[in-house]
């Protein structure tokens, strides 16, 4: 079930990152590259934020490593990418830990910068407002998903090293190594930010493709210091990466569905009841219009006749 889920999403990213989107005219009417009602989307905020203080303490406050646990930890059993984690160099473990922790508020306001484009500026608000959103999407996929900690029981890399004290070893928070969660945020920003400003921009076309290659630094740095710094497996980071960037595609995509599009009304055919919502999208909506007006010029020919 999770390669499954894993490869759903991968397939999204690329499907996204890499295809031309439809003409923007026909996506965006009335100049509105995204659609932001304001109080779902602090609603979604609200949501997040209340979730995370229910799901961050249960989640740090695990049951304790018992020595047996640790006892029997085999390196043996991970693939041979995740037993690099476990040859690293204890002593740097607290640089790289900071560099992860510390260096995650300014990477987070990266996407301010987008706000130097007078197209973007002029729709600050409800960026932000959608960035918000963004990553309590985020937040809460590790909280709550099946793949996240809730879930899931990885011992981190640290737990392997006899270098460290049994007492660290034994800590509840060391049951959290998959996913990452520093990995899956940092992707989300840069990939969210290249997403925005492809958007805004498409006349850009292939130079995309450098816009998402560059959303790989963030991505790529925050894997190295978390596993440098023995808390993920590089299979963690990776998993992370897939969420962060999906969803940072995924949540500015959402935004392009406009309201007025969609419908939604009972039916009751003989013998059953149910709820029907109907989708039109914008391409089809305006060729149907065009038929009808076709239809109606027809109509004043033959009169004329």
């Amino acid at each position: 079930m999770k390669k499954l889920f894993l490869l759903i999403i991968t397939l999204f990213i690329f499907e996204n990152a890499f295809c031309n989107p439809p003409d923007s005219t026909e996506l965006y009417p009335k100049n509105k590259v995204y659609h932001i009602n304001r109080a779902f989307e602090l609603s979604v905020i609200g949501v997040g934020l209340v979730g995370d203080y229910f799901a961050i303490p249960r989640i740090m406050a695990k049951d304790t490593i018992s020595n047996s646990e640790i006892a029997n930890l085999d390196p043996k059993r991970l693939n041979q990418i995740d037993r690099w984690a476990l040859n690293q160099n204890t002593t740097d473990r607290n640089l790289y830990k900071n560099i992860a922790d510390y260096g995650m508020a300014p990477l987070v306001l990266i996407p301010t910068f987008l706000l130097i484009d007078k197209k973007i500026r002029k729709d600050w608000f409800n960026l932000t407002l959608m960035y918000a959103e963004g990553h309590s999407v985020v937040f809460s996929f590790y909280n709550y998903s099946p793949l996240g900690p809730t879930f899931q029981n990885r011992y981190r890399p640290m737990t392997n090293y006899d270098e460290f004290p049994m007492h660290e070893r034994e800590s509840g928070n060391n049951r959290n190594s998959f996913y990452s969660g520093h990995v899956a945020t940092a992707t989300f920003t840069s990939f969210f930010m290249a997403k925005v400003y492809f958007d805004y921009h498409p006349e850009i076309g292939a130079k995309k493709y450098l816009l998402y290659t560059l959303a790989l630094i963030p991505a790529i740095g925050m894997s190295y210091a978390r596993t440098k710094s023995l808390d993920h497996f590089p299979s963690d980071d990776a998993v992370g990466f897939m969420l962060g960037a999906a969803l940072g595609i995924i949540i500015p995509d959402l935004h392009h569905i406009h309201a007025k599009n969609v419908t939604v009304g009972m039916y009751s055919p003989p013998h059953a009841m149910g709820l029907s919502v109907r989708w039109v999208l914008a391409g089809k909506q305006k060729l149907r219009n065009i038929t009808s007006l076709n239809i109606d010029n027809s109509k004043k020919l033959n009169s004329k006749l």
